[in-house]
This record gives structure tokens, C-alpha cells and sequence, in this order.
């Protein structure tokens, strides 16, 4: 008798322990992320929780680019970002305001469209130029010094140039419904809605999100794999640089997402728990999946060193 209220007292201090190790994560945890992120991160936060209620996600979308230069141009206070490009982190956040990167998800560039798009009956991988430049056809692409989708959209031509053997496509592209640029990528997206415009250069993984349809683009030019990362980095593109007046290069490269904690992050507690949490393959990583966004954990981390110890095993050394 004694030893089963022991036992029974064991099983409810553990059960309370697990309870209160939970529920000790509270307050606002804040985190900017990119615009094709928009849907994932919303489910990752409604699982996250439910083990955490008391933490308050508080989330805003916008352009990578954009969402970096709310960190060193304005100084907004923030605890984690992800960026659709983990470059965007490197090259703005890395060392002065982060000290690690990881590189978690893959997307690839495709030509978006729903059942009201002009030629919606005719586009295919072989035409989807050709129908874009036709008069009676408006087009949107998201803008190249606010987000990575909009110089990747650049790359994305300047590739299917070559591909196709059509000298001078990419300007020609680029030169028509300039009008139809936006900030970021899913700003589009009420565009294509509104039937505004017909077609729009956006990631897979927000097509399948939104349930739209979508051109797959051949894999030598739609930056997804990695077998062709010496053409990709054949072309390239500048945009605005950190300094007014300057310009960054950007070269093509297979597409792939990165996550940083601030290093002045005003709730590292909840940052780190919901970093574990989006990064573990049976539960983040699940969701990401799900929405289109393979993983790609665990890769190569200069920053290995530096890593918090609870994430170690989501990069290699």
C-alpha cells in the first residue's frame, strides 16, 4: 500500500513537473518572417501553443530584405526571423545582431495561376514566356529590393534565357507590367484574386498553400536543386545594398530558407523552445513539409560553434 502511494505520488510530481516546466515559458515572443512563410508559421505557432499557452507569437510578414532592415534600420525589438533566403541574414544580421544561422527548408521558383487566368488552358513549361508577353496578359513578380522571391524571380529569367536559347528574354520579361511589382511575394496574391493580372513568379510552396495552380518549371532554372548550383551561379543580379546608394550582388544559388535568434532577443527562453520546436522533424519540419517546404536538415553551419546547445543537432560543424 505504502509503495503504490509512493509511486502514485512519483507519477503526479512528474506530471506537475512537466506541467510547470511548460508553463513557465510566458510573454510576448516576437518573430519576423518571410512572406512565403506566412501559412506554415501559423500552423508551427498553433501547435507550438499547445504546449506553451502562455506565450504570446506575436508574427509579421514582409519581404526578407524588409524584415532585416526592421532589425538594423529601425531597431524594432524581435527574437527570432526567418528569412526565405538565409543569405539575407548572413550578409545583414551576421555579426553585429545575430551570431548564428540555420539553414531549415528548400522552395522553388514556379509560375502561379488560377482558372480565370488568360491561356490558363494553354501555359505548360515549354510556353510560359510566350503567353506571358502576349498583350491581353498582365503579370505580377514580387519587388527584387524587398524580397528574395523578387531577385530570385531576375535569376529565374536570366537562367531561362540560356535554357531556352532566347537572347535577350529577360529583359523583355522584366520590361513589361512593371506596375504589377510589390513589396513582397503574397502581396501578389490579392492581384491574382482580383483577376488584376493573370499570372504571377512566386515560390511552389505558396501556390500549394493557397491551392492555386502552377507551371513546374524545369529544375535548370527554377533554383531548387543543387546538382545545377554551378549553372545558377552563372547569373546574376543587384539590388540595393545596406548603405544608401550602394549595391549587393546576388548570384543564383539552389533556394534554401534560414532562422536566427536576435542576439538581443527580449525572450531567448521562448526563442530557443520554438526554434526546437519548428526544427524537429516530427513536428515543425512535419508542418514545413506539409506546405511544400522540404527540409533540408541538417547542413554544413560556419557558426557551429556558436550555436545554442539545444540546437546543435539541426547543423553540422
Amino acid at each position: 500500500m505504502v509503495k503504490r502511494i509512493f509511486l502514485m505520488l512519483m507519477l503526479t510530481f512528474g506530471i506537475l513537473s512537466a506541467v510547470n516546466s511548460q508553463s513557465s515559458l510566458s510573454g510576448d515572443l516576437v518573430i519576423f518572417h518571410a512572406g512565403s512563410l506566412s501559412v506554415p508559421m501559423k500552423e508551427v505557432a498553433a501547435e507550438f501553443n499547445k504546449l506553451y499557452p502562455e506565450v504570446k507569437i506575436l508574427m509579421e510578414s514582409a519581404g526578407s530584405v524588409a524584415s532585416a532592415r526592421k532589425i538594423t534600420d529601425l531597431n524594432r525589438p524581435c527574437d527570432i526571423m526567418a528569412s526565405a533566403d538565409y543569405a539575407v541574414i548572413d550578409n545583414m544580421l551576421i555579426p553585429k545582431f545575430a551570431d548564428w544561422n540555420i539553414k531549415f527548408v528548400s522552395n522553388e521558383m514556379s509560375i502561379v495561376y488560377h482558372d480565370k487566368s488568360r491561356y490558363a488552358d494553354k501555359i505548360n513549361f515549354k510556353n510560359w514566356y510566350d503567353i506571358l508577353m502576349k498583350q491581353d496578359v498582365a503579370f505580377g513578380r514580387a519587388d527584387p529590393n524587398a524580397d528574395p522571391c523578387g531577385y530570385r524571380s531576375v535569376l529565374t529569367l536570366q537562367l531561362a534565357e540560356k535554357y531556352y536559347k532566347k537572347p535577350g528574354l529577360a529583359k523583355m520579361v522584366m520590361d513589361k507590367d512593371q506596375n504589377y511589382m510589390r513589396p513582397k511575394e503574397v502581396d501578389l496574391l490579392a492581384l491574382l484574386e482580383s483577376n488584376s493580372i493573370d499570372y504571377i513568379f512566386l515560390y511552389k510552396s505558396v501556390a500549394i498553400q493557397h491551392q492555386l495552380k502552377y507551371v513546374v518549371l524545369p529544375d535548370e532554372i527554377n533554383l531548387k536543386s543543387p546538382a545545377f548550383a554551378e549553372s545558377y551561379a552563372t547569373v546574376s543580379t543587384e539590388i540595393n545594398g545596406k548603405e544608401p546608394g550602394k549595391k549587393d550582388v546576388v548570384r543564383g544559388e539552389p533556394m534554401i530558407y534560414g532562422v536566427t535568434m536576435l542576439r538581443d532577443a527580449p525572450n531567448k527562453a521562448a526563442a530557443l523552445a520554438f526554434l526546437k520546436f519548428l526544427l524537429e522533424k516530427e513536428k515543425g519540419m512535419k508542418i514545413m513539409e506539409k506546405n511544400g517546404q522540404p527540409s533540408v536538415i541538417p547542413q554544413k553551419n560556419p557558426n557551429y560553434a556558436k550555436l545554442p546547445k539545444e540546437l546543435n543537432a539541426f547543423a553540422k560543424p
